[in-house]
């Protein structure tokens, strides 16, 4: 089933997602969010999760996938992640963050993701921001947080 390490490939009959989060209760909050089929127009989600980057980046330089979806709140966080993909991996794939205060924002930005949902995981919201940060990604728009900005959560969940 493996696709070689130097030809990444993805297919057109499943959006292939990359959750990452230190917190497997985020990732499933995630996960179970997003559940089968995120919008009409796109394919079926196929997830891999993924507790660190290390495990993701192994599988990011053997497989092509259509979203990175990152817990900006994790250790080590997203948006540090999302930075370092766009440096080392090729082809990366389009970046949406989950952050917990709007101030976080400005950091997706300089992480180069193209779009923000708020923490605590919204089961409607996120599907839709993942849609359009696909979308936007498949028809070429290449600008950075594409989605519009929200009313996050006002603390970490990690706490102070």
């Amino acid at each position: 089933m493996g696709a070689s390490a130097s030809t990444p490939t993805t297919s057109d009959d499943v959006l292939k997602v990359i959750i990452y989060s230190d917190d497997r209760l985020v990732r499933e909050q995630m996960r179970l969010a997003l559940g089968r089929k995120i919008a009409a127009d796109l394919p079926e989600v196929e997830i891999s999760e993924f507790a660190t980057p290390a495990a993701m980046f192994k599988r990011l330089d053997a497989e092509k996938f259509d979203i990175a979806l990152l817990d900006a709140e994790a250790r080590p966080g997203g948006m540090g992640v999302s930075h370092q993909m766009r440096d080392e991996i090729p082809d990366c794939p389009p970046v949406l963050l989950l952050i917990a205060r709007a101030a976080d924002a400005w950091m997706a930005t300089w992480s180069r993701a193209e779009g923000v949902s708020p923490y605590p995981v919204d089961p409607i919201r996120l599907p839709t921001d993942v849609a359009d940060v696909v979308r936007n990604h498949r028809s070429g728009r290449t600008d950075a947080l594409s989605s519009s900005l929200v009313e996050p959560g006002v603390a970490s969940r990690h706490g102070a």
